[in-house]
């Protein structure tokens, strides 16, 4: 199974102590479109990016290591 990066930004602010008021306001979105993007398994690299600088963490380094297992074959 891959990476849900919403729940894992979601966690990462809860780490830090800060709240999706605060989190809004960084990546210039509004409370509503930042418990979607808490909700969604995928992402745009973009706002991947201001998000991992808002928060300190590189979010693509988990994605990265997620890599090293392939794909199951069906």
């Amino acid at each position: 199974m891959g990476i849900h990066i919403g729940k894992a930004i979601r966690e990462r602010l809860k780490a830090q102590g800060q709240s999706v008021t605060w989190f809004s306001k960084k990546i210039n979105r509004s409370r509503p479109t930042c418990y979607d993007i808490f909700d969604n398994p995928a992402i745009d690299t973009e706002l991947l990016e201001t998000i991992s600088r808002v928060l300190n963490y590189d979010f693509f380094k988990i994605l990265s290591d997620n890599l090293s297992s392939p794909l199951s074959e069906k």
